[in-house]
């Protein structure tokens, strides 16, 4: 078994086993990222003494037969916004330098204690307001596929962890897509449960309505063991089938605009999903359109009420397009807030019922292929056009309330993203994991 490539179900299995230390296991990662060319763009910061002293706990409650779980002994990494006591969190920026929390994320806590063990902290977008993955104020990581392309964001060091075999699984962060985007650019498994799924409580917050906590993996059986130990239920995938399953085809806006190889992975995806037994049918949602008019007051004005005190008046320490959309929250009145969330609410009403009747909505994760760094770095409207495009489709499932999963297709840095209603995590990780088996 190579250790790099495996997944983190196959490295717990190989620890209940006794075919894996959880040392040598930590070891073995700590050392990767020590050599590795680009391990400076993809983790801020390691810990090595939390990881060999988690480890160790886990080596021992191994050889005891008191394991907590199937991840138990099995590395992580964490994205640079979870808190983690006593080591910096600092959120993908310079505001951030040096602040030290001094307890864990609620979810850091769970994940720890089933059993799991944090390699580090990886890096992230600034403030984790954009999905391209681009970061001068601290690091750009790497994709997959070409090492000057955008790896996707705002978890766009988690990504980059896990697709270059730095480590077995990463917790990102999905507010409108950053955990989805990424993991598409880099063939991986993004899962955002519904918004209010797992606590956000040492999260740093974005925009706090819309922040969901989420797993990037190898395969679904990883994300659905990670959503397991930060505290969702159980989801069974033994014997998911698509035989049988219905998924809604999404028209419109998030079929507008796709690039070549998205829009042939994606009707090449429908297509071997309804040959396997799936009934597929096409949905429209009329005010989808409406949605996104109202996110953008609402995202910018939670964004800025998250950010004001500590930005202050340094804003131009804060790479201009980010700070562009921070800035653009400066102006949202309450009045507007409160009536733009009561129209996104009838909206959400109207979509539960039109997708009620079917396991899942189908569309592309994203409508393009990763841009290189250089160009957007040096056109900021191109970062602009370019950052909204990537975020679109998966803005959709925030918008809408919805949890949603992307899986790979088999198209480099093209992604199926398939979304259900809230509650409904359990059977939309079934759904995927037939999907992948399938696509794979």
């Amino acid at each position: 078994m190579d250790i790099r490539t495996a997944t983190a179900a196959e490295l717990g299995r190989a620890i209940g086993q006794g075919r894996a230390d959880p040392m040598d296991l930590a070891h073995a990662f700590l050392d990767a990222v020590s050599v590795h060319p680009h391990a400076d763009r993809i983790y801020a910061r390691t810990t090595a003494t939390r990881a060999m002293t988690e480890a160790e706990a886990a080596r021992d409650r191994a050889r005891s037969g008191t394991r907590r779980g199937p991840l138990d002994g099995v590395p992580l990494s964490w994205k640079d916004l979870f808190d983690t006591a006593g080591v910096a969190t600092e959120a993908g920026t310079s505001f951030h330098q040096g602040r030290v929390p001094v307890r864990d994320a609620e979810v850091l806590a769970r994940a720890t204690q089933a059993g799991t063990v944090c390699l580090g902290k990886t890096h992230m977008t600034e403030f984790a307001f954009s999905g391209l993955g681009l970061n001068p104020a601290t690091a750009t990581p790497p994709n997959r596929h070409d090492a000057d392309c955008l790896p996707g964001g705002s978890s766009s060091g988690a990504a980059a962890s896990v697709a270059l075999g730095l480590a077995p699984a990463a917790i990102g962060s999905d507010t409108g897509g950053s955990v989805r985007l990424p993991a598409a650019w880099n063939d991986l498994v993004g899962f955002k449960p519904a918004h209010g799924a797992l606590p956000l409580d040492g999260v740093v917050p974005l925009c706090p309505s819309f922040d969901t906590v989420g797993p990037l993996a190898r395969d679904v059986e990883d994300a659905a063991l990670l959503w397991e130990a930060m505290g969702g239920p159980r989801a069974d995938l033994s014997g998911a089938s698509l035989a049988g399953a219905s998924f809604g085809v999404l028209r419109g806006v998030v079929l507008d605009g796709l690039e070549d190889d998205p829009a042939r992975a994606f009707e090449a995806a429908v297509a071997r999903l309804a040959r396997a037994g799936a009934r597929i049918v096409y949905i429209d949602l009329p005010r989808l359109s409406r949605a996104y008019d109202l996110g953008a007051p609402l995202y910018a004005a939670e964004a800025w009420a998250a950010w004001r005190d500590v930005i202050g008046e340094e804003e131009r320490r804060v790479f201009p397009p980010v700070m562009g959309r921070l800035a653009a929250g400066k102006t949202v009145l309450a009045a507007d807030y409160l009536a733009a969330w009561k129209e996104l609410r009838a909206i959400r009403a109207e979509a539960w019922d039109r997708i009620a009747g079917v396991d899942a909505i189908l569309c592309p994760t994203a409508a393009i292929l990763p841009p290189l760094s250089a160009e957007v770095l040096a056109d900021h409207e191109l970062f602009r056009t370019r950052n909204l495009l990537a975020l679109r489709n998966t803005r959709m499932a925030n918008l809408l309330g919805l949890a949603s999963i992307s899986v790979p297709t088999g198209t480099p840095s093209c992604g199926l993203m398939l979304s259900a209603l809230p509650g409904r995590e359990g059977g939309l990780l079934r759904m995927a994991h037939a999907a992948l088996t399938l696509l794979a």
